[in-house]
């Protein structure tokens, strides 16, 4: 792939904003870095990034600036002194935060006429470079669009909608799907665990079993949209009667129980609620209104 070799700053060398400026030096990018701490850029400078003295240089040096620090807290300390030279600069923000703190530093950044571009990093550092990894972006779409190049060495950029609080709202959706994921998988890994079923044998079946649990949030996606959740398929009653079979077993083998029960009191509310012939789509319903569920 040919990729446009602009110019680009990157502030804050912990361990993603190290591997963002790696892989953007990589792509031959000129490549300027800024840190708190100077001595993290070390390796950067040996393998021919410029490191700025200030602040106010680093932001001087690029069109595009691409933030990455501990929070935003550290943003205003790393960017407020350079403040003045913004003008005119697409400021690309990939420092986690809420989409209230997206908001806020996009009125900062338009104060100080620069052009933002909220970011949220889909990956570990390891991941950073690969086309399968996923940046999200929201805000100014002449910012995505005009470096999207760049953006796209770093990884797959997906643009969500000018909203710039999306990125991070989807950031804590999709990192609440994968430790609700991940721990429903861990949960099962001991249970089966319990009978001397290694790990590496029930995750396979296990990753099968999510491509088609992955058609089922096809299915109600469509549902929840709709505000309509027929029960064609398994009602809400199946799955309480179904999910007691888990209780059952993880109990008897003294597996903690702590997550199923979470999720059967949360379908026994959907069910309160008057949705037990409906499908399991139809919990969304108690957990955007879980007052009227009580």
């Amino acid at each position: 792939m040919d990729f446009d070799r602009s110019a680009v700053t990157v502030v804050g060398l912990g361990a993603m904003g190290s591997a963002l400026a790696t892989v953007l030096l990589e792509r031959g990018h000129a490549t300027t870095v800024w840190n708190r701490s100077a001595h993290k850029a070390q390796p950067l400078v040996d393998r021919g990034a410029k490191l700025a003295a200030t602040p106010e240089e680093a932001v001087a040096a690029s069109p595009l600036i691409i933030a990455c620090v501990l929070d935003h807290e550290a943003l205003h300390a790393a960017l407020d002194p350079a403040a003045g030279s913004l003008a005119g600069k697409a400021l690309v923000n990939l420092t986690s935060g809420s989409p209230e703190q997206a908001h806020e530093a996009e009125v900062w950044a338009r104060s100080h006429g620069a052009d933002y571009l909220d970011g949220a990093i889909m990956t570990t550092p390891p991941g950073v470079g690969s086309p399968e990894m996923m940046f999200l972006y929201s805000g100014s779409r002449t910012v995505f669009e005009a470096h999207r190049p760049t953006l796209a060495s770093l990884g797959d950029p997906l643009h969500l909608g000018t909203d710039p609080g999306l990125a991070s709202l989807y950031d804590a959706a999709l990192l609440g799907l994968m430790w609700s994921a991940m721990t429903g998988w861990l949960h099962g890994t001991a249970l089966v665990g319990a009978e001397k079923t290694e790990a590496t044998a029930f995750t396979p079946v296990a990753i099968r079993w999510l491509s088609a649990v992955a058609g089922f949030l096809t299915t109600y996606a469509s549902q929840v949209d709709a505000g309509h959740y027929p029960g064609d398929d398994a009602t809400v009653d199946v799955q309480i009667a179904a999910i007691d079979h888990l209780l059952h077993a993880s109990a008897a083998r003294g597996i903690d129980n702590a997550l199923p029960e979470l999720l059967k009191a949360t379908m026994e509310r959907t069910r309160a609620a008057g949705h037990g012939s409906d499908s399991y789509a139809s919990v969304i319903e108690v957990l955007k209104n879980p007052a009227d569920a009580e």
